[in-house]
This record gives structure tokens, C-alpha cells and sequence, in this order.
């Protein structure tokens, strides 16, 4: 693959810059830089100029609403959002349920939810993993039951769903259910979207060590389904699961996020002193930066290629695995070593500086007031999306043969 961006590209390039200094809002990219909460308008606000311009679901065929991008552009739009400090696009709904539908619904449900993910109607989230079934999710066991009455083709559907991230401003779940008990564990699950509106659904909020409500736990309680929600044949949800986790997978590797924190972790290193001197040129400090920017540019080699592979018409399989194991270690690496950089002024953590309107920091720069929770938050990374050591064992399946 050449990896030199050709004169076509390097003019979407410009483009892409040119959208963001035009159209991304400054008091956006000012939370994203230093690390403040997003609210649900936030995030809706900066969809919805994505979506006015087509390029919110920017991997989508044309025809259902895509921009038609290559993989090259693709990333180009990726990196330049993430070193601009815009706000990430919720996966749910276009990273993860979008692709799911285009290659798996009814033409139906194409027509229905599509539209609804693009201009917003809808929120979505995730409900696969439960207590019990994290890594190994063909253990679920939210039961879906069938049946028809006067109402007509619907299911009844009782369980726990757990680490449900942004559940709390979702209007709808996709969902693994089990509809098959006696078949083996992955031929009797179900793909089913539901809204969480409906009677029977209760969320409830878990508090993360850095003191946020990203996550939460979904019951459900005799919650009715209409049977038009089953994405796929019944009992084959788990081609649906395996198809959706490559997008998951591929996008926690988070490329453009690390490229742009690499970027804030060199600022830092400038700037903070050791011994009368910038901290960069600490040779313990300058080689440690050294390893996991090396690290970066290889990880962004392999997701060109990925992503080249998806464009071309295919499902990455095992590189998406290796993309999740890397980009979440970098990812992780980098913010142990702004945290570093920073010494002292990153230790206190004061939760109403993640806030907006709150005027500084009181124990060092701005930028110092998110050290603590992004590295605490970050530690997630290498567990959710099927922990690395599952990604390693299914490495060696798919490549060894072990």
C-alpha cells in the first residue's frame, strides 16, 4: 500500500480542515481539549452538523446516506476531526447498528431506522454485555420469548444488561437475546431492537471510579417486542454480534484520538520543566515518548489497511482484534505519561472542573484539571469491546490455528 497521500487527497484534506474551522464550534473543541463533560445536546449538536453536511455516517454507502469516501479519506476525516479536538460521533446508532442493518435488515427496517440514526430521532445504545457475560458474550442470557396474540407477532423479553454506556439519554437498545435454549450457546441468540420507552424497562445509573454517569445497568422486566424488531433470522443473531464487534473493535483502537493526544503529550513535555529543563529532553521521559509514537505510526499503518480491506467489500477478522489489543494499549500508554508529565498538578481531582463554566483549575493548567480521570476512565479500554486477552486467544484461532 502507498502510503503517501495523493494531490486529490491531500485537497480533501484541506477540505475537511477548512469544514472544522468553519463549522465546529469553539466552546465544543474547548471541552473536547480539556477534557470536559459533553452533554447529549453537545454531542446532537455537532451530529447534526456532520449530518447537514452528509458526512455523518461517513462509512455508509451512498445510497443510504454515506458521502461515498474511500478508506483514505475516511481517515483523513478521522485524524483531522480528532486533532481539531471535535467531539467523537456516538458509535451506537452510526458506527455499530447502521452496518448492521445495511448488510442484515429488512429492507424495512433499511427505509425506518437509517434515517432516524442520521437526522437524530433516535438514540441508541448497546445492550450485549450482563453480568456474567462480558468477554464471552455467546453467555447471555436476557431471554426473548415469542409469541402472537390479538395484538399480533412480538416477543416478551426478561434480563439484565450491564455497562450500557450513555443508556441514560437512549431512546433505544439493540439487543443479544436468547431465543433458542437448546441450542448450542451462539445458534440460539436473537439481534433485537428495543425502545426503551416501552413498560418493563428500568435503567439504572453506575457510577465509574472517576466519578461520571457514563454507564449503566438495563432491566428488563416482561418488556413486549414487536416481532418486525428482529434484525436477521431468528436464532442467527450471532452473525449479526460477531459483524457489529469488527466496527466496535476497529474504532476502540481509536487512531485519530491517539494521534491527537500524542500531539498534547509533546505540548506538555515542552512546557513542564525537570532540573531547569523542558521535560522532552529528559532522555528516560524523551524515550518512553519515543516507543509509543513509534507504536502509533505502525497501529496507523495496520488501520489503513483494515479499513481499506471493509471498503473493498470485506469484514476485517482477525486485524481487528490486533488493532483493539494496540490502539487500546497506546492509547492507554499516552495518558499515563501526560499524567506523568504533569507530577503534582495531575494528582487532585476536582469534579466540578469537568464541568462547563468552571473558571480554571486550581492546581495547574486547564488541560491538568482531566489528567486524572481520562487515565483512570482509560483503563477501560483494554477490557470492553471483548477483553485483549479474548482478542489474543482469537489472533491465534484465526491466524495459528491454535
Amino acid at each position: 500500500m502507498d502510503l503517501n497521500f495523493t494531490p486529490e487527497e491531500e485537497a480533501f484534506r484541506s477540505e475537511v480542515r477548512a469544514f472544522l474551522a468553519d463549522k465546529l464550534p469553539a466552546r465544543l473543541s474547548d471541552k473536547v481539549a480539556t477534557g470536559k463533560h459533553l452533554s447529549k445536546a453537545d454531542m446532537q449538536e455537532w451530529h447534526a452538523i456532520l449530518n447537514a453536511r452528509g458526512w455523518l455516517a461517513n462509512h455508509w454507502p451512498e445510497q443510504y446516506g454515506g458521502p461515498g469516501w474511500s478508506a483514505v479519506e475516511k481517515f483523513i476525516f478521522e485524524n483531522e476531526c480528532a486533532l481539531a479536538h471535535a467531539p467523537r460521533i456516538v458509535p451506537f446508532g452510526v458506527n455499530m447498528l447502521g452496518p448492521v442493518l445495511i448488510k442484515y435488515g429488512s429492507e424495512a427496517q433499511k427505509r425506518y431506522w437509517l434515517p432516524r440514526i442520521l437526522d437524530g430521532s433516535d438514540w441508541w445504545c448497546q445492550g450485549y454485555s450482563e453480568p456474567g457475560a462480558g468477554s464471552d458474550l455467546a453467555s447471555v442470557k436476557t431471554q426473548a420469548v415469542r409469541g402472537i396474540d390479538a395484538q399480533g407477532d412480538h416477543y416478551i423479553v426478561n434480563g439484565q444488561k450491564t455497562w450500557t454506556t450513555l443508556g441514560q439519554h437512549a431512546d433505544m437498545i439493540f439487543c443479544l437475546v436468547r431465543t433458542n435454549r437448546e441450542a448450542k450457546k451462539q445458534e440460539g441468540i436473537s439481534f433485537l431492537l428495543i425502545d426503551m420507552k416501552s413498560p418493563g424497562v428500568e435503567v439504572r445509573p453506575i457510577i465509574t471510579l472517576d466519578g461520571e454517569h457514563e454507564v449503566n445497568e438495563v432491566f428488563f422486566s416482561d418488556v413486549r417486542v414487536p416481532a418486525e424488531n428482529l434484525v436477521g433470522e431468528e436464532d442467527k443473531g450471532w452473525t449479526c454480534a460477531k459483524y457489529l464487534l469488527t466496527y466496535e473493535r476497529t474504532n476502540i483502537a481509536g487512531v485519530g484520538f491517539s494521534v491527537a493526544a500524542m500531539a498534547q503529550l509533546k505540548a506538555i513535555a515542552a512546557r513542564q520543566r525537570k532540573n531547569g529543563r523542558p521535560l522532552a529532553e529528559d532522555p528516560a521521559f524523551a524515550a518512553r515518548m519515543a516507543r509509543v509514537e513509534i507504536d502509533l505510526e505502525n497501529m496507523k499503518t495496520t488501520n489503513l489497511r483494515v479499513i481499506a480491506a471493509v471498503a473493498g467489500g470485506g469484514v476485517p477478522g482477525a486485524e481487528s482484534s490486533m488493532l483493539k489489543i494496540r490502539g487500546t494499549e497506546i492509547r492507554q500508554e499516552i495518558s499515563s505519561l501526560a499524567r506523568r508529565a504533569m507530577g503534582a498538578q495531575a494528582r487532585p481531582f476536582v469534579a466540578e472542573a469537568l464541568e462547563d463554566g468552571f473558571d480554571g483549575h486550581p492546581f495547574g493548567p486547564e488541560y491538568s484539571a482531566a489528567a486524572a480521570a481520562r487515565y483512570f476512565n482509560n483503563r477501560k479500554l483494554s477490557i470492553f469491546g471483548g477483553s485483549n486477552e479474548i482478542q489474543k486467544n482469537i489472533i491465534s484461532k484465526m491466524i495459528l490455528g491454535l
